[in-house]
C-alpha cells in the first residue's frame, strides 16, 4: 500500500477543541534505515508493527505495511527497539472528507506539535484549518524515526 500524506507544523492548540478523539501513543523503532523503517507502536491498548519504505523525492508518498499485534507483543518488541522512544498524544480532527492527525510530543520532543493529513492522491485538495502553519512534508528531521535519534530539544 502507498501512503500519501502532507505534514505541517501547528500554530495554536485550537485543534484540541475540534478533536473527536485523542490517543496516547508510545513507539519505538526496530530499524531506522533510510530505505526501510520498522516501527512498533502501542496506541492505547492496541499494538502495531509497521514497515515503511523510502519516501519519494517530494516526500509525499511511500510504501507502508501495517499489522495489528497484541499489547503484550508490542510491549515486548518495544523493549528491544533502538534507543529514543517517541511519546505523544494524537488528536484526530475531521474536516469535510479528511482526517487531520495532530501529534503533541512529550519527553525529548516536548514543544513540537505536527499535523499530518492523508490524501487519496498527491494533488488531492483539502481545507486548511486555521491552526496549520508551515509545511514540512519531506523534511526528514520531522519523521518520527529521526525524532527518536535527534529529538526536538537538541535542535
Amino acid at each position: 500500500m502507498i501512503e500519501i500524506e502532507r505534514k505541517f507544523l501547528v500554530t495554536s492548540n485550537g485543534y484540541k477543541n475540534e478533536a473527536f478523539k485523542s490517543t496516547r501513543i508510545i513507539q519505538g523503532f526496530l530499524n531506522t534505515h533510510k530505505e526501510r523503517t520498522v516501527r512498533v507502536r502501542l496506541k492505547g491498548d492496541i499494538g502495531y508493527i509497521t514497515v515503511k519504505g523510502e519516501s519519494t523525492q517530494n516526500g509525499l508518498s511511500r510504501f507502508e505495511w501495517e499489522k495489528e499485534i497484541s499489547k503484550t507483543e508490542a510491549e515486548s518488541l518495544l523493549n528491544i527497539c533502538e534507543s529514543g522512544v517517541i511519546d505523544k498524544i494524537r488528536y484526530e480532527v475531521k474536516i469535510k472528507n479528511h482526517i487531520f492527525e495532530i501529534d503533541e510530543f512529550f519527553g525529548d520532543n516536548e514543544g513540537l506539535v505536527i499535523v499530518e493529513v492523508e490524501l487519496c492522491s498527491e494533488d488531492d485538495i483539502f481545507d486548511r484549518p486555521h491552526w496549520i502553519g508551515e509545511e514540512v512534508t519531506g523534511q526528514i528531521k520531522y519523521y518520527n524515526s529521526q525524532l527518536s535519534k535527534h529529538p526536538y530539544n537538541t535542535w
